[in-house]
């Protein structure tokens, strides 16, 4: 399994979030202008795209989310491993916390991977989201 990070949307990225998040969960504008800011990393099983995280700065906070992997990949730890990819990115570029804005139904995740629940849940892309915070 290897990994690369992309500044800009590619063809790999928009596959698997449109099958994760809009095929699968029913997500409509999967995609927002957020996009256009962020840090994209794909993991790929011999050249095949099969997981994706994105992260970007903003106000001096780093956020973190849009972890997706392909259903054929579930259950192999890989959104841990991508997370961590992640994290590390960050603090290269000198990150001391992280936020993320986690559907409720996967905040253990982020959960055992240190995150911390802030505030209530609300209402956003048509799902219930927690408020999570990691410091690195």
């Amino acid at each position: 399994m290897i990994y690369k990070i992309f500044k800009t949307l590619n063809k790999d990225i928009v596959s698997i979030r449109k099958a994760v998040f809009e095929q699968e969960q029913g997500f409509q504008n999967e995609f927002d202008k957020i996009d256009d800011n962020c840090c994209h990393i794909v993991l790929y099983d011999d050249e095949k795209p099969v997981a994706v995280c994105r992260y970007f700065k903003e106000n001096k906070i780093y956020h973190i989310g849009r972890v997706a992997i392909m259903k054929d990949y579930r259950g192999r730890q890989l959104g841990n491993y991508i997370l961590k990819i992640a994290e590390n990115e960050i603090k290269k570029e000198g990150g001391k916390n992280i936020t993320v804005s986690a559907q409720v139904r996967v905040k253990d995740f982020y959960a055992k991977n240190g995150y911390i629940e802030q505030g209530e849940i609300f209402f956003d892309e048509y799902c219930e989201h927690i408020n999570m915070t990691k410091a690195i």
